[in-house]
């Protein structure tokens, strides 16, 4: 069940339940999960040594070659014929992270997904259009579930098939609508091309993640799909979409629900925990995971967190998505650049279509960076036209990140599009 009483928990309240939980979930890893046993024994740590939520510091931090080098299954802390449902990811650059429920989890799951839609402005009776992928990505799955669990109604639709997308927005009239912010603008462009004005539909939310995405971008689809948009966090290892997730009060930093997980802001170079409001690397640690509890694991997500009061009345902390995740930054002659950047830039740029990929390639020994980007359909395609649109987006980049780079103004479509998570890097060193 909702319960919205959880959200508004005193400070004092949501130390007590994390500190509490927190001893429970240390001593299931170490008691159940071998590869914790040997790394708290390594550390010269037990959960005994918990005194405090703080003490979390004195325990070794979780990466995912850790899960890829346990892969498939040593990560699990109860055996697999317990265990409800595996998940996995898509494993592009390795093995695929693959992570369990217990039915336990599965249900607060479905929870946390319901009190994040709720907080993003869904309500019971909503007609939700889940264009998330179903199957081992845990979108699809999570935002169905947790949709149930609030009263919605739910039309599971998955990724792909964009014209047929439209078709269902516009004849079912949902009030909802589940992607990636990526593949939702693939899904406004492709009903405009069918004389499909989305903004004039029922759709009146939209719940969107599983990447990163800028303000700018946000701004966009807002105008484009005629919706309030609004980013739900999660990951794989953690539980899923649901960690996090935006109110649509104030649409200010995603609201991080302590009391199923404990988050920290470490200094990424020295692995030193950082003070509320320093920007570093999200570190969650999960309390009440049954199946596969995750101590210290580094997102690589660069952000920050603060604890002052929102307008929505929600206590828990917010977590502010800054650049992107330190895995992504580029280092472009000296310059630290992070894509998320780059889309700021871009987006809503006079003349230009919100589609950019950006290319990594050799120039002599430095690393170099090409952009992509496309003109509007309606503005001129001659080659003096994109070549002083090249020159004026070449020196927005330079003048707002610092950095130079080539640009290629391209003809409409010839950006890829995205049917579930965007590539906008493209390495070709």
């Amino acid at each position: 069940m909702y319960d919205r009483a959880v959200e508004t928990m005193s400070r004092r309240q949501i130390a007590d339940v994390q500190a509490e939980r927190l001893r429970w979930s240390l001593n299931n890893a170490y008691e159940n999960v071998p590869y914790y046993r040997a790394a708290f024994d390594k550390a010269g740590v037990s959960p005994s040594d918990l005194k405090t939520a703080a003490d979390i510091r004195h325990f070794p931090f979780t990466l995912k070659t850790d899960l890829r080098d346990n892969y498939p299954f040593n990560m699990f802390s109860v055996p697999l014929e317990q265990m409800a449902r595996v998940h996995a990811s898509s494993g592009t650059t390795g093995k695929p992270t693959v992570v369990g429920y217990t039915m336990g989890d599965l249900k607060r799951w479905s929870e946390l997904m319901a009190r994040s839609m709720a907080g993003a402005g869904i309500r019971p009776g909503d007609l939700l259009h889940n264009a998330y992928g179903y199957g081992l990505f845990t979108g699809g799955l999570g935002a169905h579930y947790g949709a149930e669990q609030l009263g919605c109604v739910v039309v599971p639709v998955s990724g792909g098939g964009t014209e047929r997308q439209v078709t269902l927005l516009k004849d079912f009239g949902p009030t909802v609508l589940c992607s990636t912010p990526s593949y939702a603008l693939n899904i406004a462009e492709v009903a405009e091309g069918m004389g499909v004005n989305i903004a004039e539909l029922p759709v009146r939310r939209g719940l969107f993640g599983a990447e990163p995405w800028s303000n700018e971008l946000r701004s966009e689809l807002d105008i484009r799909l005629g919706i309030k948009s609004v980013d739900v966090y999660g990951l794989s290892e953690i539980m899923g979409p649901g960690v996090a997730c935006e109110c649509d009060t104030a649409r200010n930093g995603l609201h991080g629900w302590e009391d199923h997980f404990l988050f920290e802001i470490i200094d990424p170079e020295t692995l030193e925990p950082l003070p509320m409001g320093e920007t570093g690397e999200l570190v969650i640690t999960t309390l009440t995971k049954e199946a596969m509890p995750m101590v210290r694991y580094r997102t690589r997500d660069i952000t920050r967190l603060m604890d002052e009061p929102c307008a929505c009345g929600r206590t828990h902390v917010r977590i502010l998505r800054l650049d992107g995740r330190y895995d992504d930054m580029m280092i472009i002659r000296g310059v630290n650049v992070y894509p998320s950047q780059v889309e700021s830039v871009l987006v809503g740029l006079d003349g230009l279509a919100p589609h950019y990929q950006i290319r990594l390639f050799k120039d002599g020994p430095l690393d170099a960076m090409a952009v992509d980007v496309e003109m509007l359909p309606d503005r001129a395609q001659g080659f003096d036209a994109r070549s002083a649109k090249a020159t004026d987006v070449r020196h927005h980049i330079k003048s707002i990140i610092g950095v130079s780079c080539t640009v290629t103004v391209k003809s409409p479509g010839e950006i890829p599009r995205s049917e579930g998570k965007a590539v906008r890097v493209v390495d070709e060193r």
